[in-house]
């Protein structure tokens, strides 16, 4: 009975089974909403994010189709409670049912703020925030960059206040000031403006403002993106935030580098009341003139003074008049005086002269050289006489060093002869004609060239014997034998 009872049932393929369990849950939960707190959560190189929606007890894997990523209002992150609507379906590759997100909210304020204090800390932590980063405003900027939406009351409130204040050029980058594409566009719009150069055709802008009007922490959730938090941080352009009313507050507020109450706060920051500005030029003008008047008046009074304190100018001159009155006086005198004590020094120098006549000068002159030419023959016999004893000296070393050379020579003659002779007998006995004097015979063939062994000799072939005394040639016959004809050579 059992094995009919199983024979009954239906038998599934493992595809057919997985699609009747999807069609199942697909039919059943169709569109649900599940709140929860997000796990882990994994944002692939597709752009689609895999997480899990979590409570006490259980956890619910999710996906999140890139299309629909594009969507949400902000960005899923690891303790975040949420509200998620979708569809269950199943995943036969895993055997397992997950939700596919369409919607994702976050499950109330409370979770936002949670999130933004995390977030808050933890770029707090990185420095982002710091005073020391902050840049001071310029006074007066030549160009205002305005990131805000171009079609709301922000940046009309703003050209208004401008208009009103101090005219400048004004440069606005539009973008959303809410939604899911606000921080990627606030994020571009900071980082465009730094990038322009300085003397492009396009001005750089010399301050930066950041607007967007009133709303809730969703509505603003786009300015506590990490992202623009990191641009503002690193902007070299000074940066105005002016988020929401005085009483909102973003992470951007805190990172920039002046924060507004509201967008006309902004632009009342950035620029002075151009007529306040004249007004306070004027009146600096007005004391800086005063001030020089006074001035030129202490001068003139101190002038005045000095001057009333100085003598008259002749009486400066007259003591200097009256020694040059003296001094004109004494000079007759001393000019006489001088005269005389001339004259008499002339005098002087005249008798002296005569004492010293010329021709008594030359005859003591010339006794003097006559002495002076006797003893310089003298000098020169003397010295004549030593440089003949010299040469003779000189002459008799060379005398003695030519006979010691001779000698040396002979003596090197007479050993190389001895030598020679030596070499000479010696060559005399090596010699091969001493050899042909002791009865040897030296065969020698047609070309001239000695035969060292008998294997050598050819028949009918001309030889020639060299002896001591002379040479003899041997001419070869095959049928007679070798005829010996005698060369007689007398050595």
């Amino acid at each position: 009975m059992e094995q009919q009872a199983s024979g009954n049932i239906p038998e599934w393929s493992v595809s057919e089974l997985s699609g009747a369990l999807k069609r199942t849950l697909e039919d059943a939960y169709g569109q649900v909403r599940v709140r929860g707190e997000l796990g882990k959560v994994t944002v692939h190189a597709s752009g689609h994010v895999y997480l899990d929606i979590k409570d006490e007890k259980s956890s619910l894997s999710s996906v999140i189709w890139r299309g629909n990523v594009s969507r949400l209002r902000f960005r899923p992150e690891m303790g975040l409670e949420v509200i998620a609507t979708g569809k269950i379906t199943t995943f036969a590759g895993q055997s397992r049912y997950q939700l596919v997100i369409d919607t994702m909210e976050p499950a109330g304020e409370g979770a936002l703020l949670a999130q933004l204090e995390e977030r808050k800390r933890r770029l707090a932590a990185e420095g982002l925030f710091d005073e020391d980063r902050k840049q001071l405003l310029p006074f007066l900027p030549q160009v205002i960059g305005v990131v805000t939406s171009p079609t709301g009351a922000v940046i009309r409130d703003i050209l208004h206040r401008l208009a009103d204040r101090f005219p400048r050029h004004v440069l606005v980058w539009p973008v959303r000031v809410q939604g899911e594409t606000c921080a990627e566009e606030v994020t571009r719009a900071i980082e465009g403006f730094n990038a322009l150069p300085v003397q492009g055709p396009l001005p750089r802008p010399d301050v930066l403002i950041i607007a967007r009007g009133g709303g809730s922490i969703e509505d603003l959730w786009g300015f506590n993106d990490e992202r623009v938090v990191r641009a503002a941080s690193q902007s070299m352009i000074p940066l105005i935030a002016a988020i929401g009313h005085e009483t909102d507050w973003s992470l951007l507020d805190l990172a920039a580098d002046r924060r507004a109450p509201t967008p006309t706060g902004a632009a009342e920051m950035v620029v002075p009341v151009r007529s306040e500005l004249m007004m306070r030029v004027g009146d600096d003008a007005r004391r800086l003139q005063a001030s020089v008047l006074r001035l030129l008046e202490r001068r003139r009074a101190d002038l005045r003074s000095v001057s009333r304190a100085l003598p008259d100018p002749s009486d400066l001159l007259a003591g200097a008049r009256q020694r040059l009155d003296l001094a004109a006086t004494r000079l007759n005198g001393g000019l006489s005086r001088g005269a005389q004590r001339h004259r008499n020094r002339l005098v002087e120098v005249s008798r002296r002269l005569a004492r010293h006549a010329p021709l008594a000068r030359v005859q003591a002159t010339r006794a003097r050289l006559d002495g002076v030419v006797q003893r310089l023959a003298a000098a020169k016999a003397a010295q004549l006489r030593a440089e003949r004893k010299l040469i003779i000296d000189h002459q008799q070393r060379l005398n003695d060093m030519m006979a010691r050379t001779r000698q040396t020579v002979r003596m090197h003659l007479q050993r190389r002869q001895e030598r020679l002779d030596h070499v000479g007998q010696l060559l005399t006995s090596l010699s091969y004609q001493g050899v042909l004097a002791r009865g040897y015979v030296l065969v020698l063939d047609e070309t001239g060239q000695p035969l060292n062994s008998a294997g050598q000799v050819r028949p009918a072939a001309d030889y020639r014997l060299r002896f001591a005394d002379g040479e003899a040639q041997v001419v070869g016959k095959a049928s007679t034998g070798p005829d010996l004809t005698t060369d007689r050579q007398t050595r």
